[in-house]
């Protein structure tokens, strides 16, 4: 049974991907990525500020990404069983709350209670990464690939409004940054009241003459869901390394937040504005030349960073690590809304959030460590590593596919 809204508009009629719900879900989506770009901002420098040494400073950045691989198992089940709606609203009360206690901690000086409302906020970091799988479901099945990419665009919001609230609210009273995470609290409230106007498809109800839904070991042995997570963990895992690690690398420059803010505007704004077009890309060329274009813009990223220091070879490589990233991600959630059937969504989606997440957790704390440690450059040659890694990945999956055996039930 297909889950799609087929929003096709009269017969003879060809399918609009645009309707109410998928509108209200790309806003929503800004106000996910305005809290994830703003706690990314902030909290590493916030943690820096009340830690005992340096190493410990992305501590409540990495409670963050913590908190959402472990919290994937829970949303999935809390999905299946409330459905997209009510388990969306849990997270968005979940945001509020964290925002409000992180606050507390900064007031308090308190570094251990930081990084448990850090912690707490992944529960919402792991709702809100479902919404780029339920944009799939909120228009016509042929239109998929573009839901996704402009539900993924909806995060140029949080790439405008997120570094510049760290500014703005920096010092409006005498513990730095509470401005910003009181703000992120009503954003919260707004979240809610968006998410109350948004209809979700019926659950999907399994006919009995259908198979039953495989195991979902079954699910991550099909080379196109493998490459799918290594595209979409180690994509992100990458861009998490080194964005975590920016505002202490600028500040060890000596650079202004207010430069580091404008870096990170700059980054997230690569992150999301491809969203515009990377689903017509990708309907024109095919996801895998367009991840492979990710790959490649990674690699420049990296040889930028590593030629220097100044403020504009931060601008212009956190950018294009932006860019790679989102054809990498959009890519690997193409491939992966294609290798499961709608009654497998739970299980597969908590699957390839839970190694997003678990990468992310891991790049969190090594960007910290490695950043203060050892240095900018070193953290930019290990990144190598991982990007290399999903170009082989892209390259297995195109020669399995030119391969004589029996293809994938996935395209």
């Amino acid at each position: 049974m297909n889950t799609s809204i087929h929003a096709s508009g009269h017969p003879g009629h060809p399918p609009r991907l645009f309707n109410k719900n998928l509108v209200l879900l790309i806003l929503l989506q800004g106000i996910f990525l305005t809290n994830n770009v703003t706690f990314i901002a902030i909290n590493g420098l916030v943690g820096l500020s009340l830690s005992n040494a340096a190493w410990m400073a992305t501590l409540p950045v990495m409670g963050y990404v913590v908190g959402g691989a472990l919290s994937t198992a829970i949303v999935a089940r809390s999905q299946k069983k409330f459905g997209r709606k009510k388990s969306f609203q849990l997270g968005l009360v979940v945001a509020i709350f964290s925002s409000l206690l992180c606050g507390y901690a900064a007031v308090t000086k308190n570094f251990w209670l930081l990084t448990a409302g850090t912690f707490i906020a992944g529960y919402y970091s792991a709702n809100g990464q479902l919404y780029r799988f339920a944009a799939a479901e909120l228009t016509h099945i042929s239109l998929r690939d573009k839901a996704v990419s402009w539900v993924l665009a909806g995060g140029i919001l949080g790439a405008v409004i997120g570094p510049n609230l760290a500014v703005w609210t920096r010092n409006i009273f005498e513990t730095q940054f509470l401005g910003a995470y009181l703000t992120l609290s009503i954003a919260g409230v707004i979240g809610l009241c968006v998410m109350h106007f948004i209809h979700f498809p019926d659950e999907v109800t399994v006919k009995k003459e259908l198979p039953p839904p495989r195991h979902l070991s079954e699910i991550l042995m099909q080379p196109v869901f493998l490459v799918a997570v290594i595209g979409s963990a180690l994509g992100y895992g990458v861009m998490n390394l080194l964005m975590a690690a920016t505002p202490l690398a600028m500040q060890v420059c000596g650079m202004p937040f207010s430069e580091t803010a404008l870096v990170l505007e700059w980054h997230v704004i690569g992150m999301f504005a491809p969203g515009f077009f990377t689903g017509s890309l990708i309907k024109r060329f095919g996801v895998l030349p367009i991840m492979s274009v990710g790959v490649l813009l990674n690699f420049v990223c990296i040889a930028i960073a590593l030629s220097g220091t100044d403020l504009t070879q931060f601008v212009i490589s956190l950018f294009l690590l932006g860019v790679g990233w989102n054809f990498l991600f959009t890519g690997s959630t193409t491939l992966a809304i294609s290798a499961y059937r709608p009654e497998e969504k739970d299980k597969a989606q908590g699957a390839i959030n839970f190694f997003v997440f678990s990468t992310m957790a891991i790049t969190s704390f090594s960007s910290g460590a490695l950043v203060t440690t050892q240095g900018w450059e070193l953290l930019n040659f290990g990144s190598i590593v991982p990007v290399a890694l999903i170009g082989c990945a892209l390259i297995w999956l195109v020669i399995k596919r030119r391969s004589p055996t029996k293809p994938s039930r996935s395209h």
